[in-house]
């Protein structure tokens, strides 16, 4: 079950969630450090680190799940926020250089449909960085922060589900290896642990961000499936019957004739 939209922001608008997003930040610098006039979707809820990439971009949108919940972004301007259906992306094919996945993939009801799919939008040689919680780590068993929620994962499944879904993994780092913690000594000494923690102990980070590329020299098997939404109307009119229609119901029917 997806994060409510309302715990994200309120989560990242803490001061634990602010120095969160600043070592999740410095990761990502080390995968991606520029986009010039590229197209960038950040997919789940990605706010927080699409506004530092934005700049640079041709374009970019903020994707959120159906299940989640979706804000306007960026504030004061047009929005460029779509509620979406993971598994059906509002884009067509190869229309889409770079993919941000935060707080998505941990939370998918199909991981592997939902790569599939992010596969179909990348233009031929596009990147993907997903960060997820790691299975290792402290913040995955700690529910009052979103990185306890959903399911988390290790390095060896990633790099499985990206080859089952035609990506080659690449480049790898890691964030988040100070205690989940709202204490000020401890968030203090948040730069000492994230230190300490790239050199001697990185297989037990808070989240594991990963970048893979599309691969293009082996097909996707084609397979004709139906869509899994399922459209509910909110009105369904259905008319009034009159009143001999009602008294018809009401009535018994007549004796069969004898003639």
């Amino acid at each position: 079950m997806y994060v409510d939209i309302v715990d994200l922001r309120q989560f990242y608008h803490s001061q634990l969630g602010r120095v969160a997003e600043q070592s999740i930040s410095m990761a990502l610098a080390s995968l991606w450090a520029r986009l010039p006039e590229e197209r960038l979707v950040g997919l789940g809820y990605a706010i927080p680190y699409l506004d530092r990439f934005r700049a640079d971009t041709e374009r970019a949108f903020a994707f959120m799940p159906a299940g989640q919940g979706a804000v306007n972004w960026p504030p004061g301007e047009r929005s460029s926020t779509a509620l979406v259906f993971e598994e059906e992306l509002p884009l067509p094919d190869s229309s889409i250089d770079r993919v941000l996945m935060v707080h998505s993939l941990e939370f998918a009801e199909s991981p592997r449909e939902t790569l599939k799919e992010i596969w179909r939008v990348l233009a031929p040689g596009g990147r993907l960085v997903i960060v997820v919680p790691n299975r290792r780590g402290v913040w995955a068993r700690m529910e009052h922060t979103p990185f306890g929620s959903g399911r988390p994962y290790s390095r060896r499944q990633l790099t499985a589900l990206f080859r089952e879904t035609n990506f080659t993994p690449g480049a790898t780092a890691e964030a988040l290896f100070f205690p989940p913690s709202q204490l000020k000594t401890v968030l203090g000494l948040r730069s000492a642990f994230e230190r300490f923690g790239r050199i001697f102990s990185p297989a037990f980070s808070g989240v594991i961000v990963v970048e893979a590329q599309k691969r293009l020299y082996q097909g996707l098997p084609v397979a004709v499936r139906a869509s899994r939404r399922v459209f509910a109307p909110v009105l369904a009119p259905q008319g009034v019957p009159t009143t001999r229609e009602a008294l018809n119901r009401l009535s018994p029917c007549p004796p069969p004739s004898t003639k």
